[in-house]
């Protein structure tokens, strides 16, 4: 039997229970008619890069499935049905990876040990770059120092 690899998305106003129960009749579907589901992964709540159907965000699902061609239009046009299902895209493949794909690799990473990254910056008004008092100013500084100066030969 041919492979697929398919990519669900689902609205984000779903519980992520909603969404393992429409990929669970999915599998059942699909184990009933003789196929079989080899990667199943839930790649959470993630944001479009555009809007589909008013949302902006939305459940993603990979599955690796071996089932029949004609299975595969059956559950594409059951999904297309479902409201609940923004966007579907399958695949054949030739194998099907039985390790984490590289999404799901990449949320797994321990974010919170980033590691040391140096020392933090100074801010914009520290640097020296930013604002400065009006008497560090060149052209502040000669002005104040002519009128003391013309103040201090009047005075003698």
């Amino acid at each position: 039997m041919p492979l697929y690899e398919t990519v669900l998305i689902a609205r984000n106003d779903i519980s992520q229970q909603q969404v393992d129960a429409i990929i669970d009749g999915v599998v059942a579907q699909i184990e009933a008619d003789g196929g079989s589901v080899k990667k199943r992964e839930y790649w959470g709540l993630r944001t479009l890069a555009y809007r589909i159907k008013k949302n902006r965000k939305g459940h993603y699902v990979l599955l690796g499935l071996e089932m029949k061609a004609e299975m595969l239009k059956e559950i594409e046009r059951q999904l297309a049905i479902n409201e609940d299902v923004l966007r579907l895209l399958a695949l054949r493949v030739d194998e099907i990876d039985e390790a984490p794909s590289p999404v799901l690799a990449r949320k797994s990473d321990d974010r919170g040990d980033r590691g040391f990254r140096g020392p933090k910056p100074t801010g914009r008004f520290e640097s020296g770059r930013g604002r400065r008092s009006s008497e560090d100013r060149e052209e502040y500084r000669a002005r104040d120092e002519k009128p003391a100066e013309a103040a201090g030969t009047e005075a003698e």
